[in-house]
């Protein structure tokens, strides 16, 4: 795990093996930003020449190496972009620095210490930083060689430790912002490693272990129940999905709660730790990234504990709908009815839409608790990728208005989202001529008739809203910004960020 502290030491003295500064794109060419005074000074105020001389522009994401000058003890400067230089008085956007912060830390792997020297005006922005470098420094280890000391990077180490300069290490704002970014990148980084871990080692059964070492790790309660209590409870929805696997489905309940706590927040997460499509299989080339089919479970995973963490005055239950989606002779198949927890039937017209089928039962039993509100995270419909690409998940909402705050909480922590309607129309595709619903609508809005499908099965009188993350849960392209290839962890941020919202009593 990438270490990181705040100093108030100077860049010249400073023993590391380089220090990263932030450029910007100015109207005539690239500008040092500020923080990196003392460096520019070193280069007797040209260190904006000797970058633009290199091909530097300040555009974002962009990565500049210079020797380090005369007197410094760190060999290496990094001058990496931020963008478009802000107006006269106004500070960089804390996304901006986020991005940079992770560019500067993926470009230095196999560095063992580096100081940022980014322009900090804030708490705020020391930890934005922050959480962009401990992201960006993440590397998945686990199946190389040599286990966690494995070379990944191109036989580089990811970079270990950061120093944070120009901050200010005793102040009690920057100390807590730094605690934050450290507790919500750590967890979220574990979300990137269940993610990444293949479905052979994860299956229902080993990420509810996991989940029960993390709630004795940080005092949360967690409740297991396996199949025969899925059984016994009537998790129709769940046990439907399971049936056909070896490795039998589970439902994890994960706890937080304070005697501080005035609201009860409930995350629900679909986790399908391999999806073939059940009978309805997959084409191929559609089965090889199927293990991250439980981004959702795992971002719910990483917000309730990252929630402990945190202190945070709410209470904050996580339900993890686990299965395994294969064909088999014990398979459901297209045209059984399943009898879910609620009490309703659905026909199964493809097996593939199964995501939806188990959290239909961990929603109806968030809803038993009548939780303040309920946000479900699921990599649900690739119809959701088609209409908003790879990079932003959609929210879908019984509540106009806890759509917006949902909406602007994640703009707040940098991640792409875009709010979708629900519209009645769609739902008289879904009557079935068997059942209480079928498990499918029109092909045309697949993404929109999925979550009418969910709200069927919220309590009477709850707020809800529906994450589809099935586009940025999983990079298949190049790394960017703080963003790995591989899972990403998409969601975390802007769950933890409800939490910290319903806490205030600014979340409804």
């Amino acid at each position: 795990m990438t270490a990181l502290t705040l100093s108030t030491a100077g860049a010249p003295g400073l023993r590391a093996d380089a220090i990263v500064v932030g450029v910007a794109k100015g109207t005539k060419g690239p500008v040092v930003a500020p923080g990196a005074e003392a460096v520019d000074k070193a280069f007797d105020g040209k260190l904006a020449d000797v970058l633009e001389t290199l091909g530097a522009s300040g555009a974002e994401g962009e990565v500049t190496k210079v020797p380090a000058p005369s007197g410094f003890k760190a060999p290496l400067v990094l001058a990496v972009g931020l963008g478009a230089e802000p107006e006269k008085d106004a500070g960089f956007d804390g996304e901006a620095l986020r991005r940079a912060a992770g560019v500067a830390a993926r470009a230095l792997a196999g560095s063992k210490k580096a100081a940022f020297l980014l322009p900090l005006t804030d708490a705020a922005d020391a930890g934005a930083v922050a959480e962009g470098a401990l992201l960006g420094a993440y590397s998945f280890d686990a199946y190389k060689e040599n286990g966690k000391d494995a070379k990944s990077r191109n036989g580089k180490a990811p970079l270990a430790d950061i120093v944070l300069l120009g901050g200010k290490p005793r102040d009690k704002a920057y100390k807590a912002a730094i605690e934050r970014a450290t507790a919500v990148s750590e967890e979220l980084n574990r979300a990137r490693d269940l993610i990444n871990t293949p479905p052979n080692d994860l299956n229902p059964a080993t990420f509810a272990a996991i989940a029960q070492d993390a709630a004795k790790a940080h005092g949360l309660k967690v409740q297991v129940l396996d199949e025969k209590a899925l059984a016994k409870g009537g998790y129709g929805g769940i046990l439907g999905v399971g049936c056909g696997s070896a490795s039998a489905p589970r439902l994890v309940k994960l706890s937080y709660t304070t005697s501080k706590a005035k609201k009860h927040l409930a995350l629900v997460g679909k986790g399908i730790t391999y999806d073939s499509g059940g009978i309805s299989l997959k084409p191929a080339g559609h089965n090889e990234t199927m293990k991250c089919d439980m981004s959702g479970a795992a971002a719910v995973f990483a917000a309730v504990v990252a929630a402990a963490r945190l202190g945070l005055e709410v209470n904050v239950t996580g339900w993890l709908a686990l299965a395994e989606n294969m064909p088999s002779g014990s398979a459901t198949r297209p045209g059984d009815v399943l009898r879910m927890f609620s009490g309703k039937t659905v026909e199964v017209l493809n097996t593939d839409a199964e995501g939806r089928l188990v959290l239909a039962d961990a929603l109806w039993a968030a809803s038993q608790e009548k939780p303040d509100a309920i946000v479900d995270v699921a990599t649900l419909t690739g119809a959701m990728v088609l209409a908003l690409g790879t990079r932003t998940f959609g929210i879908m909402a019984n509540d106009d208005a806890f759509r917006t705050a949902v909406h602007e909480a994640a703009e707040e922590v940098g991640e792409e989202a875009w709010p979708m309607p629900l519209p009645e129309h769609l739902r008289k595709a879904g009557d079935s001529p068997v059942a209480d619903i079928a498990n499918m609508g029109e092909r045309m809005g697949g993404g929109l008739f999925a979550g009418l499908f969910l709200r069927e099965f919220i309590g009477e009188g709850i707020t809800w809203a529906h994450l589809d993350i099935a586009g940025p849960a999983f990079n298949e392209q190049g790394p960017f910004g703080y963003t790995p290839k591989g899972g990403t962890g998409s969601a975390v941020r802007t769950l933890v960020r409800l939490a910290e919202l319903t806490a205030a009593g600014d979340l409804g």
